[in-house]
């Protein structure tokens, strides 16, 4: 049984936040830090065993502690993108609305000279890194304007900028994200929803790890300190709209 006295305020308390690539890294680090704010979680990923994890681990916070937020896992691969559309339409089924919305999940492609990559590599870079999230956008802002204060933020890098010798596929979905996601929230501007990207800068993930396999993870942030720093964004208080936010250099 949770302690009482343990007890604390959550500013997340009876809201729904999506958290999409959570079954490990940022996202996962990043569900738990919601669920700890009262956040019900809703997480996909595609290593089940990952969101099994997740969910034991929210569990085990739910027992020790009251008003832990609930999780409810969703094991799909956003190469299926009418698996986005099927979610949406759970979503509204169960809760008619969605509070929250925490855009993780993403691939590296193939770091190679542009001529080089293989097609079937850049479709499904483009595929997860840009199109997945346009598929998220279209089913579940209904369901954002459906909250009092939703809330979206989506994972974008420096690469999107920076646009260095090889990283051609990832650079250009990452760079097609963030003008989707800030016409959009042109287009939003109006309305109680408040959209922004986050740019975490280096972070200790095995997606980091692939890209950069000379670096030592231990001089880099890990994924607890880039979710505690999230969570905010995607309270109800936050105002900021429109925006590409860096984390980098502890910004």
């Amino acid at each position: 049984m949770a302690d009482k006295s343990s007890q604390t305020e959550r500013p997340l308390a009876g809201r729904v936040t999506l958290v999409t690539g959570a079954s490990r890294g940022i996202g996962y680090a990043s569900a738990i830090e919601l669920a700890k704010a009262g956040s019900h979680i809703i997480a996909t990923g595609r290593t089940q065993g990952g969101l099994e994890d997740l969910d034991d681990a929210i569990r085990a916070l739910a027992k020790k502690e009251d008003g832990i937020g609930e999780c409810t896992v969703v094991p799909m691969d956003f190469k299926m993108l009418d698996g986005i559309d099927q979610l949406g339409a759970a979503v509204y089924e169960r809760w008619g609305r969605l509070d929250g919305l925490l855009s993780n999940a993403g691939v590296l492609g193939e770091i190679a000279p542009v001529p080089h990559i293989s097609p079937k590599i850049f479709d499904e870079t483009i595929a997860v890194n840009i199109t997945a999230n346009f598929r998220l956008i279209r089913s579940f802002e209904p369901l954002l304007m459906a909250s009092s204060s939703g809330r979206a933020v989506f994972v974008s890098s420096r690469g999107a900028q920076s646009r260095n010798a090889f990283w051609g596929a990832y650079a250009a979905s990452k760079s097609a994200l963030d003008a989707m996601v800030q016409c959009w929230a042109a287009e939003t501007e109006k309305t109680n929803l408040r959209i922004n990207l986050v740019n975490p800068g280096p972070v200790s993930t095995k997606m980091r790890a692939n890209a950069m396999p000379g670096e030592d993870p231990d001089t880099l942030p890990k994924p607890i300190d880039i979710a505690k720093r999230l969570v905010p964004l995607l309270s109800p208080d936050y105002k900021t709209h429109g925006e590409i936010i860096s984390f980098r250099d502890g910004k």
